[in-house]
């Protein structure tokens, strides 16, 4: 089959390719380097390894969580809040967003309300959450549906209220109510700001969960890291950091996974 594309278009799509492979190879290089020199500064007692840990320290205590089985338990407890706590406070504060914008009136009271709660630091209804909720995972999960529906709700109705008034009235001179015209035009067209909510909601919802394990929780990623700072075991602290940042990467590139059909479908 012929292709459409020019020699030049081909070559710079080449050219393109190569670059992208650079900067992998390129990132990949870097971490590598850090490690490297994390660990040379370590063994020859440039730093205290006892304060900072090292890389082959942290893989021993990898290797040991792995052997007794306990990384594996601690990682799904927290891995389970958090994507529960996600997936609520997503789609919460999405519906909320629709209800706002719908509902004029009901913006403007309750906007205001919204911004503050958004500045609010959520720790700070750590005790009253405790309270209502209990001590187990509901008040984790809250917490880190507090986070993450606050957040879907600015970032979505500001894209809804930003949608093109041009667009709409043309839609109402053609005879479109409310409805169609949101699932027809606002809706659509707002995908990539849900999109970016969700790579948003990724890290706050860790944030929230970890944030709730730290207050209540006797097991999870966030337990262990209190646990370890308890007991100045640095090299447990620094374990858990690396393995909660292999799990929001893992949750990102899935979202950015999800993103890239979204493209597909609504022709972004």
């Amino acid at each position: 089959m012929k292709s459409n594309f020019t020699p030049e278009h081909l070559k710079y799509l080449r050219k393109q390719k190569r670059r992208t492979v650079f900067v992998h190879i390129s990132q990949i290089g870097v971490l590598v380097a850090l490690l490297c020199l994390w660990e040379l500064a370590a063994q020859l007692q440039w730093i205290d390894s006892f304060i900072t840990s090292s890389p082959s320290r942290i893989w021993n205590t990898l290797a040991e969580l792995v052997q007794n089985g306990t990384l594996w338990h601690h990682v799904w407890v927290s891995t389970w809040e958090t994507v529960v706590g996600f997936a609520i406070g997503t789609t919460l504060g999405y519906c909320v967003a629709v209800i706002l914008w719908w509902n004029d009136f009901l913006r403007r009271v309750f906007e205001p309300y919204v911004v503050v709660l958004n500045s609010l630091p959520k720790i700070a209804l750590g005790p009253i959450i405790i309270i209502w909720a209990g001590t187990g995972k509901a008040s984790i999960i809250t917490m880190a549906v507090l986070i993450s529906v606050v957040i879907t709700t600015i970032t979505i109705l500001n894209g809804f209220t930003e949608t093109s008034n041009e667009k709409q009235l043309l839609l109402r001179s053609m005879g479109a109510n409310k409805f169609q015209i949101f699932t027809k035009l606002v809706a659509p067209s707002n995908v990539p700001t849900l999109m970016a909510t969700l790579k948003i909601n990724v890290g706050m919802a860790w944030i929230g969960s970890i944030m709730g394990e730290y207050l209540v929780s006797k097991e999870g990623l966030g337990y262990l890291l209190i646990y370890g700072s308890q007991v100045f075991r640095l090299d447990l602290v620094m374990t858990c950091t690396i393995v909660l940042c292999l799990l929001a990467g893992v949750m990102y590139a899935l979202v950015a996974f999800l993103e890239k059909i979204a493209v597909k479908k609504f022709d972004i």
